[in-house]
């Protein structure tokens, strides 16, 4: 086989899986199984995963179907819309991995418009335009990502629109230059054009780390400080 047919197949290899990806039937709101309206006092987790979709698409977009799962989540008397009580009684937290963790900023900032709360925001090697500030409906918010990449580095420093509403908990820097993951499964192209970001999407120390971030906030949402206020003189 001469260099130019290989150099087809190859791209022809390469076309295929693309288009098994733009082609893959995207998400729906029927594929959600989480009960609506949530009893109350009970809390939203979602997760967003990388991948590459346009914000503003009306039709079949993430901020589109997230909307409208937290709307329908909260609206406890199921009136179409979330009232100042209802507002006042979410419990809602937001995590995304590459452009997932874009998609988590950009959502809080359509939540904040609505004046919705967010109690924790996590971004995992965030990639994307804009996610580096931190909309002030968001009470806590952290950050884990990689500058060891090739081609991908994480967003490296996560900041608070207002400081006196959000709470930065941390910007956690995880290095693979010589950690070992486990990355049996992840496809070819991964490994070469995108390998510490893959790796920290496999690794699970970071994952570990993310659901502890969660369990907390949950934790110190349900039980509310205990300490006593001071007495008056």
């Amino acid at each position: 086989m001469g260099r130019k047919a290989s150099a087809f197949l190859a791209l022809l290899s390469i076309s295929l899986l693309l288009s098994a990806c733009i082609f893959r039937r995207p998400q729906r709101y029927s594929d959600f199984i989480t009960p609506t309206p949530l009893p109350p006092d009970q809390y939203l987790v979602i997760g967003f995963l990388g991948g590459r979709q346009p914000w503003n698409n009306a039709k079949e977009g993430t901020r589109r179907l997230a909307l409208e799962l937290i709307r329908n989540a909260f609206d406890r008397n199921q009136d179409g819309r979330l009232d100042e009580a209802e507002r006042q009684r979410v419990r809602l937290i937001l995590y995304g991995q590459s452009f997932g963790g874009a998609a988590v900023v950009k959502l809080a900032r359509e939540l904040q418009a609505l004046d919705i709360p967010v109690l924790l925001t996590v971004q995992i090697d965030s990639v994307g335009r804009e996610d580096a500030e931190i909309p002030a409906n968001v009470q806590a918010a952290a950050n884990l990502f990689q500058h060891d990449g090739r081609l991908i580095r994480g967003e490296a420093e996560i900041r608070a629109e207002d400081l006196q509403k959000t709470k930065i908990l941390g910007n956690f820097r995880f290095s693979y230059q010589d950690k070992q993951v486990d990355m049996s499964d992840v496809t070819w192209h991964k490994r070469i054009f995108r390998d510490a970001h893959a790796k920290m999407d496999r690794d699970t120390e970071v994952w570990t780390q993310v659901e502890e971030l969660i369990v907390a906030a949950i934790k110190e949402k349900a039980e509310p400080s205990t300490a006593k206020p001071l007495q008056p003189d």
